[in-house]
């Protein structure tokens, strides 16, 4: 038996009330449809089409090779998508064909697999129990207990609004029975659209599966919503990665993208944000407020208070308080970039450190050098980037000016307060400052200066 899957997920999503598909809205770093269609291939089913929304080339380039696509150019309801992709897909008579909501990320591969396995008849239907089913479809169960209709809210009266067990536009079906009732629906209802539930009547008596938990049937249809379904997932991740060996002080304030990957000891303090692929080393520490996006942490290292973007920090740095490891930077193993500190595009040898309140731009440091409080390298002329290259063993003294293209040697030193415009040669002092000259008696003048201005 072939198993066909349909992803419906053309909504127009009016209650988010922004120009963003509604599919598209990420949840853990990865957008709604993504959750769902994952979900599919991870119970195995390889055969998926997913019916997208007019003018809308995101989406379906937000799904994975291999996933068909097929446009729903008249909103014409869930029934309409569906045959649209019947059409796409062709003869469906010997299969099973599974088709599921595009806006509900929350459903597990094991649910998926679970209905598929339950699947027996024409139709197999899931539902679940909410404590409150308002704008969902309700379930009309006969005597004994057979689903016999599903019935929409705007058309539904008031006893059956008040039936809390729920279809979840989720469902099984023998494909020759679906392609023969889809032609069939009218669009005689509150809608004027071909609902899909309606299908489920004409097939009755058909199958229920019931979801225990009613929460992984959630579906987005609003910001709140997404909200919701942020948080559920996010404790389903954080959970996943407490069990593999991460401590989490705070889970409620971390937030892990799915893509995220954490070896076993990894400690994460209240506040840290890791996005995009991110990978954190074992025994590494990120936070507290901490945002790393698509960046490595080296095992050992520990990150505060800081915001790393598109770099690489190797094993045993320290990073932070309050710093900016912007894209390009590599920190290897043994630096530091501390407190109000900047780096930009810049690989930091092993051993070297720009301790506080310096900016380091498009620049190549050597090993065990140091740079003093207050070093700038001066990379930007007005028109185009320039490159600052310092040796190993340098001591770049405080409130020092790199001009960049410069080159200092090893074991340079150059003296606190420069502006540095040539290179430096290996072991030499470079100092470039105007004399000191004193003003004796200064303050007794400013004195006398002030009291006559005073009168």
């Amino acid at each position: 038996m072939t198993v066909r899957a349909i992803v419906l997920a053309a909504g127009k999503g009016t209650r988010m009330k922004c120009d963003l598909p509604k599919v598209l809205h990420t949840i853990a770093g990865r957008p709604i449809v993504g959750w769902v269609v994952k979900a599919i291939l991870d119970a195995g089913i390889t055969d998926i089409t997913v019916v997208i929304p007019p003018d809308s080339d995101a989406v379906a380039a937000a799904l994975p090779d291999g996933v068909r696509s097929v446009v729903q150019h008249e909103r014409g309801g869930t029934g309409h998508a569906t045959r649209i992709a019947l059409e796409a897909i062709g003869d469906v008579a010997k299969d099973t064909v599974l088709v599921i909501a595009g806006d509900t990320p929350l459903f597990t591969s094991a649910t998926v697999a679970a209905l598929v396995a339950a699947h027996r008849g024409p139709a197999t239907v899931l539902t679940t129990r909410v404590p409150d089913p308002t704008g969902y479809g309700r379930i009309r169960r006969s005597a004994d207990g057979v689903v016999v209709a599903i019935v929409e809210e705007k058309d539904a009266d008031d006893t059956t609004r008040a039936i809390d067990e729920v279809a979840m536009s989720t469902y099984a079906f023998d494909g020759a029975s679906l392609a023969e009732a889809l032609p069939k629906l009218g669009r005689a209802n509150a809608k004027g659209e071909e609902y899909l539930t309606d299908v489920v009547g004409m097939l009755a008596p058909v199958a229920g599966f019931d979801v225990a938990d009613h929460r992984e049937t959630l579906g987005v249809n609003s910001h709140d919503q997404l909200a919701e379904a942020e948080a559920l997932m996010r404790a389903r991740i954080n959970l996943a990665w407490m069990q593999a060996g991460v401590w989490m002080q705070d889970p409620a304030t971390t937030y892990l993208d799915a893509t995220v990957q954490l070896e076993s000891g990894v400690r994460l303090l209240p506040g840290v944000h890791l996005e995009g692929s991110t990978s954190v080393g074992g025994g590494a520490v990120v936070g507290p407020q901490t945002l790393v996006v698509d960046s490595t942490i080296g095992a050992g290292s520990r990150v505060g208070y800081s915001v790393v973007r598109g770099a690489e920090i190797g094993e045993h740095v320290e990073v932070g308080p309050f710093a900016s490891i912007r894209p390009g930077t590599v920190l290897r193993r043994g630096s530091k970039a501390g407190t109000f500190v900047e780096i930009k595009a810049s690989d930091v040898g092993e051993g070297s450190k720009v301790p506080h309140l310096s900016y380091v731009g498009d620049a190549t440091i050597g090993e065990e050098s140091n740079l003093g409080a207050g070093t700038i390298t001066c990379n930007y002329d007005g028109r185009q980037k320039h490159r600052t290259v310092i040796g190993d063993r340098v001591f770049i003294g405080s409130d020092t000016m790199l001009v960049a293209p410069v080159e200092v040697g090893d074991d340079a030193v150059t003296g606190a307060g420069s502006v540095i415009t040539r290179d430096v040669s290996p072991g030499a002092l470079a100092v470039e400052r105007s004399q000191q000259k004193e003003i004796p008696g200064y303050a007794a003048r400013r004195g006398r200066l002030d009291e006559s201005e005073g009168e």
